[in-house]
């Protein structure tokens, strides 16, 4: 195998264009989910600046790059791939019809195990029997916003209807309404930030942005802007105030949705649904085909979806002891994440109790 691995900043420019070119080319012949933004190489490079072992592989056929995987790699080589537990979307990029075997490929990239848990379709090179699959929303608007609204009305009628409703209502008791696809203030992205640390917080959830490597890294994406990759700050306001906004990334053809949160004085007004349905139709406007709402089951995305994509969780492994340790530690604790989450009658319960604890936290 002509297999290269290099630290991020020793990717050329002419290999980072190869790298898009693959992206583009996967979505017009029938595999876009190649083509999310979390795939792309100003998101590797992104996370490189942020924290330490990113590695990017890069093989080449007949003398051009024929895949790329960014990946995250220990001194004991154990692989992860790049962003695991914020990355939506992670996977080879590779042209068509590439085929390489996952052992090759982990020895060539000196790992003993590589670990995924948003795996994206089509990934024949690692993809076995033993990998969980979940569901991952999205909303589709490439036949237009109109389209789209019609659908949701005919699939959740009350939804829709109360939806519309209440950013009426917003309006009228707040102020006038109004919407910011692309917002470059970053006191908004601030804002957003506050809102979802409370969030966390509150739902006795892990707060990321108390880790100051994913701030640095949304930081640095929201100041990302090329013709092919952008951090997106969209932020709905009334009465001249902010009350939702949204972080994602956008590729031509993908916004990949991913910090949602709003000002919960405004929660009777369901603010961050009325986002949603506008970041829909300015997606539709920009001649994007889906957003993605990332995997996860929250019944606003049942709401939302028009269909679901599939993302796998599990690692390829080399023999080797380090691999059977970290699989070891691991497996154990990821099936039982996954059994509560799949299970209501597990889930309900957990998730009452993480919220309990977290008012007892902000002392509410």
């Amino acid at each position: 195998m002509d297999l290269a691995v290099y630290r991020p900043g020793r990717l050329t420019g002419a290999e980072r264009s190869a790298w898009t070119a693959l992206q583009t080319e996967a979505r017009s012949l029938g595999a876009p989910q190649l083509a999310n933004p979390f795939l792309a190489p100003e998101f590797a490079l992104a996370v490189g600046r942020s924290r330490g072992g990113v590695r990017i592989a890069v093989v080449h056929q007949d003398g051009a790059p024929a895949a790329f995987l960014p990946f995250q790699r220990s001194a004991l080589g154990v692989g992860r791939a790049i962003g695991l537990g914020v990355s939506d979307a992670q996977g080879l990029v590779h042209r068509p019809g590439f085929r390489c075997g996952a052992q090759e490929l982990l020895r060539a990239c000196g790992l003993s195990v590589l670990e995924f848990d948003h795996l994206v379709e089509g990934q024949r090179t690692f993809e076995t029997p033993s990998f969980g699959r979940h569901a991952s929303p999205v909303i589709d608007v490439d036949q237009g916003f109109e389209a789209y609204l019609a659908g949701l009305r005919a699939r959740s009628p009350k939804f829709a209807r109360t939806t519309l409703a209440k950013e009426r209502r917003l309006g009228r008791d707040v102020g006038p309404v109004r919407y910011v696809h692309d917002e470059r203030d970053p006191a908004a992205l601030r804002t957003l930030m506050r809102w979802k640390s409370a969030q966390y917080r509150r739902t006795g959830r892990g707060d990321r942005f108390a880790q100051p490597w994913i701030v640095r890294l949304v930081q640095q994406l929201f100041h990302s802007r090329t013709d092919s990759f952008a951090g997106l700050l969209s932020v709905l306001y009334a009465g001249g105030r902010p009350v939702a906004a949204h972080f994602g990334l956008r590729s031509p053809s993908v916004l990949a949705c991913w910090f949602p949160a709003y000002d919960p004085r405004f929660a009777k007004y369901s603010p961050g649904l009325v986002l949603h349905v506008r970041m829909a139709q300015a997606a539709a406007a920009d001649s994007l085909d889906y957003l993605d709402l990332g995997r996860g089951a929250k019944d606003y995305k049942d709401s939302l979806k028009t269909r679901e994509l599939l993302v796998s969780e599990g690692w390829v492994m080399r023999r080797h002891p380090v691999a059977l340790g970290h699989r070891a530690r691991r497996a154990p604790v990821r099936a039982l994440r996954n059994a509560v989450l799949a299970r209501p009658e597990l889930f309900e319960p957990a998730d009452r109790l993480l919220k309990r604890v977290g008012r007892i936290r902000s002392g509410r």
